[in-house]
């Protein structure tokens, strides 16, 4: 994810983000049968994908630190 994607996840709400997240865990296990069945070209896609999926759910962390503290 490019610097300013990162920037534009800070401004959205926890709800938005836990969102996305699910929606990139369905898309993670799409490419995942893929890959299985040989269909996925570039298999570094899925690191990328799971990379994403992990700075998201940082920041939703960070945020939920913030409110709580």
């Amino acid at each position: 994810m490019k610097r300013k994607d990162i920037q534009d996840l800070h401004t959205k709400t926890i709800d938005e983000l836990k969102k996305m997240v699910s929606d990139g865990k369905t898309a993670l296990m799409d490419m995942k049968i893929d890959h299985t069945q040989f269909k996925l070209k570039n298999t570094r896609s899925l690191m990328m994908k799971r990379k994403d999926i992990a700075q998201i759910a940082s920041i939703i962390r960070g945020k939920e630190l913030v409110n709580n503290g």
